[in-house]
């Protein structure tokens, strides 16, 4: 399940009825979120993260958390089993702040932390390092070396350096302690981290991003992969092409779990649930959007007709883009005489696929696309948090279990055990020989 901002996925969340106006900064609320998802068995929490404020704030709430890894830090200690991801930039962060801050969250969690290692390419994101963003090859160049450094600092104890023999005053083994001394083009470190293993080794890794770069640190690094596919056809297309990256690294495709981002919101009937939508959609320029759609069915298309369904002649002229593969599910809600505040409702430019609906229009969704091979699992997004974790957790979750396909009760203790990540320590000599800084 996703983390953004304090409130919801929509960016209308925070005036929903009942949501508390100041979750941003509420930890209070975080927990209860996590608690919630806890219960519900949900294998982990992923907040995204852009290290730059890139939207007006006058009507929207923001979209990052105040720092992930502190809110993460809260949460790990009023939770137990559910896993706790956050982005970092390989682009602007040190690889051994990276590798000191995700290892001390997972010892802090007992093996529940999680890292999604991504390049940054938004130019005001590179303004607040006083930087600019690199050319793409040189970008991904330096993502693996950071990432291949950060699993060596990982890997700097030997798992059993720690002694703690009182008797012989040995605190820990110093000939397993040892620096990395890694030097690549574009960053280098020395170690040891100060820090012995977790439960689990080490971190996870998962990644975001496409793209043949993208799709190269994913198939050598990542146990977990966030994508975003539209349709079902594009998600087994993007699963395999994941599946073939792992096998070239030399890894077993199956190391590699590919979720596939929704965003469902949950009421009581279809209708319902389109009116919560368009209440989410008053705080959005949908005059905007009103012409993008137009461009998604190539039709000029007015804002003053926010309100009504196309015309005969819109309808006989409207053809989808071959651009965007959001323009089908467009073109099949104007057909079907919605107006076009109403087609927007329906989510057709939201950035995953909006199942708006009950709970069982969820589960359905889910189903679909687990049963056709589409991915490995889903990454939630949650309209609005206030009321979705508990929407999701007692309606959607006790369906998904009658049905077989979730599962009744936590894995083991740690991230890796629940995501059925394979046991790695330090660098995955598979991969690492082949791009080693």
């Amino acid at each position: 399940m996703q983390f953004s901002g304090g409130y919801g996925a929509e960016p209308g969340a925070w005036r929903l009825p009942g949501a508390n106006l100041n979750s941003y900064t509420d930890m209070d609320q975080f927990v209860r979120y996590a608690q919630t998802a806890e219960r519900g068995k949900v294998q982990l929490l992923f907040i995204a993260d852009t290290p730059v404020l890139d939207m007006d704030l006058t009507h929207h709430a923001p979209r990052q958390a105040i720092d992930p890894l502190l809110l993460l830090t809260v949460l790990a200690r009023e939770t137990e089993r559910i896993g706790l991801v956050t982005t970092a930039s390989t682009t602007f962060t040190e690889p051994y702040n990276l590798a000191r801050q995700f290892k001390a969250l997972d010892v802090i969690s007992h093996g529940r932390a999680g890292w999604n290692a991504v390049t940054t390419s938004t130019p005001a994101a590179a303004a607040n390092f006083g930087s600019k963003i690199p050319p793409r090859a040189q970008k991904y160049e330096r993502a693996h070396e950071v990432i291949q450094i950060v699993q060596a600092l990982w890997g700097s104890w030997e798992k059993d350096a720690m002694l703690l023999d009182v008797e012989k005053k040995r605190y820990a083994d110093m000939d397993k302690i040892r620096p990395i001394s890694l030097r690549g083009r574009h960053v280098a470190s020395r170690g040891p981290l100060p820090i012995p293993p977790s439960e689990q080794g080490q971190p996870v890794i998962f990644q975001a991003g496409g793209g043949e770069y993208g799709l190269e640190i994913a198939g050598r690094y990542a146990s977990g992969v966030y994508a975003n596919p539209y349709t079902i056809e594009d998600a087994r297309a993007q699963r395999q092409a994941l599946r073939d990256a792992a096998k070239r690294a030399g890894r077993d495709p199956d190391e590699v779990k590919m979720l596939a981002g929704f965003m469902p919101t949950i009421a009581s009937s279809r209708a319902a649930a389109l009116e919560r939508r368009r209440f989410l959609d008053e705080v959005v320029d949908l005059g905007q959007r009103v012409r993008y759609l137009g461009t998604m069915i190539g039709l000029p298309l007015d804002p003053d007709q926010l309100d009504e369904p196309l015309t005969t002649q819109q309808l006989a002229d409207a053809a989808p883009s071959p651009h965007d593969p959001r323009s089908a599910r467009a073109l099949e809600l104007v057909r079907e005489g919605w107006s076009l505040r109403d087609v927007l409702a329906h989510g057709v430019i939201d950035y995953h696929p909006v199942i708006a609906g009950t709970a069982t229009d969820v589960a359905d969704h889910m189903q679909q696309w687990f049963e056709a091979g589409a991915c490995d699992g889903f990454s939630i997004a949650l309209d609005g948090f206030h009321d979705g974790f508990d929407a999701f957790v007692d309606q959607v979750v006790p369906i998904l279990q009658e049905r077989g396909l979730f599962h009744e009760d936590y894995e083991g203790p740690t991230l890796r055990e629940n995501l059925g990540a394979p046991e790695q320590y330090g660098l995955d000599l598979r991969v690492s020989e082949q791009t080693r800084p």
